[in-house]
């Protein structure tokens, strides 16, 4: 996802009412950041190629890699996202796993952003859709790296490792599309899949298309809306739980650290201008991975390895949440 663009609203800062808010007081892993600034001294080399460094031992069982998805033709135009839905029948790919774990009886939503097609449906896509506050793009082709990676098939792979690793905890796990539609879906559409999945949680994943320079993730959180079609006033609380998991656990297993653009250095921004979060009625963020746009960012991104990490770092934020 990308923040370029004619209708982008910079998201606004949000005061914690609990006081600055940072990734490393996820009470989770109150090291995180330490740790992160320890392995950058050493292990950084400048040249935009290496890996994040070793994650802390993991609290899920081991997993081989999921499949790779296909790669997507065409490159992103950086501009901004949040769109939803072609077909007026949802064809959301459901993956049902009967199995005990931890989570056995809960119901996760996957939302891969954005559709390796979309580059060939742009009439489709550029169709206005109410989000509640106002009307959007339905959904836009998101970004890629400078080398021609696309956003869409990073977004499909590491959900398809999120949805092993969910599984493996017993937990239902359910996508908004699977590379099985030709398009979208629409914003609204992915966030009606995750309120008819009557979700313990969804997650949008997505990587953003900012400025070279501009490195880090950051968990996007849904402000309290109440317009139209939106209500996000129950969800806010237990989606800032969400968020907050998510974060902490994707510092400790992928090295990575929160965004040096948005947030104030937190991992966490809050806005109200996102369809997928403005009509969900059940806990949701999105996760922006990285920035395509930087080439170190971009060499994380590209990563089968790192793209493990990143889905085994959102998987146990997930799975932290759950649990409770």
């Amino acid at each position: 996802m990308s923040y370029a663009g004619p209708d982008f609203e910079p998201p606004r800062p949000r005061r914690s009412r609990r006081g600055p808010l940072t990734v490393a007081v996820a009470a989770l892993v109150p090291g995180a950041l330490a740790g992160w600034l320890v392995w950058q001294a050493v292990g950084d080399s400048g040249d935009g190629s290496r890996e994040a460094g070793p994650s802390a031992t993991s609290s899920s069982p081991a997993v081989s890699a999921a499949p790779r998805s296909p790669t997507a033709s065409g490159k992103g135009d950086g501009k901004g996202r949040d769109g939803d839905e072609p077909s007026s029948t949802p064809t959301a790919s459901a993956s049902r796993l009967a199995a005990s774990g931890p989570l056995k009886g809960k119901v996760v939503v996957i939302d891969p952003g954005h559709n390796s097609g979309n580059f060939r449906h742009t009439a489709e896509i550029n169709r206005q859709v109410d989000i509640g506050t106002n009307h959007k793009e339905c959904d836009t082709t998101g970004t890629s790296t400078n080398a021609g990676y696309t956003e869409a098939t990073f977004t499909l792979d590491v959900a398809r490792r999120m949805r092993t690793l969910l599984q493996e905890q017993g937990a239902t796990v359910e996508f908004t599309q699977d590379g099985d539609r030709p398009w979208g879906p629409c914003v609204d559409e992915r966030a009606r899949i995750g309120n008819k999945a009557h979700a313990d949680a969804v997650v949008s994943v997505h990587a953003d298309g900012s400025a070279a320079g501009n490195r880090g993730f950051h968990v996007i959180l849904p402000g309290s809306v109440h317009a139209g079609a939106a209500d996000t006033r129950p969800i806010v609380a237990p989606s800032r739980d969400l968020g907050e998991r998510i974060a902490g656990n994707f510092v400790r297993v992928t090295g990575s650290a929160p965004s040096n653009y948005v947030g104030g250095g937190t991992g966490l921004v809050t806005r109200e201008d996102l369809g997928g979060l403005n009509l969900s009625t059940v806990p949701k963020v999105f996760i922006e991975c990285g920035n395509m746009r930087d080439s170190k960012d971009a060499a994380l991104l590209t990563s089968e390895t790192w793209r493990q990490k990143a889905a085994r770092g959102i998987s146990e934020g997930i799975v932290s949440f759950l649990r409770g």
